[in-house]
């Protein structure tokens, strides 16, 4: 395989965590690797590691904030410019808050790097996904969501308020946002259908990385008494979705350990992932208009 013929992974929080073993491993199946990371300095380390077992040299990573929209579209814009097509979308970055924070653009700091920023990143990569989706089998192409058991702990989102500015905690917060990660999975498959672009959610379980160290204290105090996997082995089912037959299968799922897992019931209740949808484009319209 020459670097003109491997496929291209986009992979956020690929810098640490889980989402660097990914980003590992794929580079070293020949895959080209465009990451994405908020910290300089574990950007350049996670490059530098990434590109000594790259089968390709091609790995490029790009700082970005997905808490906030204009830097999730010119990221998008970034990768237009490196690439025509993208084979895989990992949207994996994430995180917990400590305390409500709005950002410059009005939302919830959040919130919005869980979900409102993938969300405009898909929709702009979009065109370069189906362009990779129409040169490849059906489902050989897909996008990740990277989401938690989280997601099962509250019986719904409150699509009035979504981002929890009434009702705010912590907990709460990251609840919803994993919850909306499924669930922007579930409304994504059901809109790439035609085009053979596969979609799922992933719950890693709880990983030994340095996550929680951004959670309040009392979830750091809790997280202690975990069993917690390896970034590798959280990071493995992700992986499996990505490069293996079972990935494209299927479309809209939740997955375990290589398994699907029952989501949230909310996330079957049709006319609440189409608002879901409708909400999230919205909010997404308030700051970068219709």
């Amino acid at each position: 395989m020459t670097s003109a013929d491997s496929p291209v992974a986009v992979i956020t929080g690929a810098s640490s965590g889980i989402g660097k073993q990914v980003a590992l491993a794929l580079a070293e199946k020949g895959w080209r690797v465009i990451g994405t990371g908020r910290n300089p300095d574990r950007i350049a380390q996670a490059q530098d590691e990434i590109r000594v077992v790259s089968q390709t040299g091609e790995v490029e990573m790009i700082r970005a904030d997905l808490s906030l929209l204009a830097e999730a579209m010119e990221l998008a814009d970034r990768i237009k410019a490196l690439t025509a097509r993208v084979d895989l979308l990992a949207n994996n970055a994430g995180g917990m808050a400590r305390e409500m924070i709005m950002t410059a653009e009005g939302l919830e700091a959040n919130f919005a790097g869980n979900h409102l920023g993938p969300f405009v990143l898909t929709n702009a990569l979009l065109p370069l996904l189906r362009t990779a989706a129409k040169e490849s089998e059906p489902g050989r192409v897909r996008i990740i969501n990277t989401a938690s058991d989280a997601s099962e702990m509250i019986p719904s989102i409150n699509l009035d308020d979504m981002q929890n500015l009434q009702n705010f905690s912590p907990g709460l917060a990251y609840c919803t946002g994993k919850l909306a990660n499924v669930l922007f999975a579930r409304a994504l498959a059901s809109r790439l259908g035609d085009d053979g672009i596969a979609v799922h959610a992933v719950h890693p379980g709880a990983v030994d990385s340095n996550f929680f160290s951004y959670a309040p204290d009392d979830t750091q105090e809790r997280a202690r008494e975990l069993d917690k996997v390896s970034e590798q082995e959280g990071a493995d089912t992700l992986i499996w979705l990505a490069t293996e037959e079972e990935g494209g299968l299927t479309s809209g799922g939740y997955w375990f350990r290589r398994e699907a897992r029952a989501p949230n019931p909310f996330v079957e209740d049709a006319a609440a992932v189409d608002r879901f949808w409708r909400e999230s484009e919205k909010l997404v319209n308030k700051v970068l208009g219709a």
